[in-house]
């Protein structure tokens, strides 16, 4: 009974997830998942397994091991609260369904507990998650090309996110940030990406760290006129983004997405046409780091 909170969470978002279900990793993700289950269950392995029944049935859930799931059920049912996309569901079942198999294992055997941690371990090197493969209105961008791009024409104003591609987070969020790319691109509102995982030195101009800690992947950067305008999540004094949450109704409001849309719109009928300066932004400006003293007086 303790598995039905996840799986029902799982069969809830089962018709609009079937198509990833049948690739590798989330085949394979489904046995690790199930694993202690069918150990526990199958006939010929579950007799010679220790067990603190009372009855001393070996083949059944004894009460700590469904407390433990209980547990895990309950975490499940809290992150998936928070979770905005499929990815993000079946992300966080498979995560602490793993967590639940290897506190299970090793209260089992020690044995069987270093065999399924030394498989995750072995799962987590060699297998990643699908990266999204939808339509898309994206630019990707280079080392090289980025700067060229978003300094090249003044009337178009950019949205550009920097990413990773070992990150879950940007993985769940690529398929949002498609969808926005085809409702709002147009002449003078683009999108674009930025893998800073692959280029550091990006990663370092425009103050985006790739660290886990300072949790900054994904951020969304707008640029008008070449110049970045505001960014979300926004980061304190101490390197630590902001809390955000990267719904689709988050990134039109504070982007304010559907007014830069409509002027934009514009730059299509005026195409080709030369203006003496750059469209108004609609942002206050991002105001710019202040060299240290020690600098200055060198």
């Amino acid at each position: 009974m303790a598995l039905l909170t996840p799986l029902f969470a799982f069969l809830y978002h089962l018709p609009q997830v079937y198509k990833w279900l049948l690739k590798p990793y989330y085949i394979a993700s489904l046995f690790m998942c199930v694993a202690f289950l069918l150990v526990r269950k199958t006939p010929g392995i579950c007799e010679h397994l220790s067990t603190q029944r009372e009855d001393g049935n070996s083949c059944d859930f004894d009460w700590r091991e469904v407390e433990i799931l209980m547990f895990l059920s309950a975490i499940v049912m809290m992150k998936n609260r928070r979770a905005i996309t499929i990815e993000q569901h079946l992300g966080n079942i498979i995560l602490f369904s793993k967590v639940a198999n290897v506190i299970l294992f090793f209260r089992l055997d020690i044995r069987l507990g270093l065999l399924y941690l030394t498989l995750c371990i072995v799962f987590l090197m060699t297998c990643k998650p699908p990266l999204y493969m939808g339509p898309e209105y994206i630019k990707y961008f280079s080392d090289k090309t980025i700067d060229d791009e978003l300094e090249k024409d003044n009337r178009v104003t950019w949205i550009v996110e920097f990413f990773a591609n070992w990150s879950p987070e940007c993985q769940s969020f690529a398929s949002v940030y498609a969808d926005l790319s085809l409702k709002y691109n147009c002449a003078g509102l683009k999108f674009g990406k930025v893998d800073i995982g692959r280029y550091s030195e990006v990663s370092k101009k425009y103050r985006v760290s790739t660290s886990p800690l300072s949790k900054q992947l994904p951020s969304l950067v707008l640029f008008q006129g070449g110049k970045e305008v505001m960014r979300r999540p926004q980061v304190d004094k101490k390197g630590r983004a902001v809390s955000w949450t990267f719904t689709e109704e988050n990134i039109i409001r504070e982007f304010n997405l559907n007014e830069l849309y409509q002027k934009s719109k514009k730059l299509d009928k005026t195409k080709g046409e030369k203006f003496e300066r750059p469209t108004e932004s609609v942002f206050a400006p991002v105001p710019e780091e202040e060299e240290p003293e020690s600098k200055k007086d060198k």
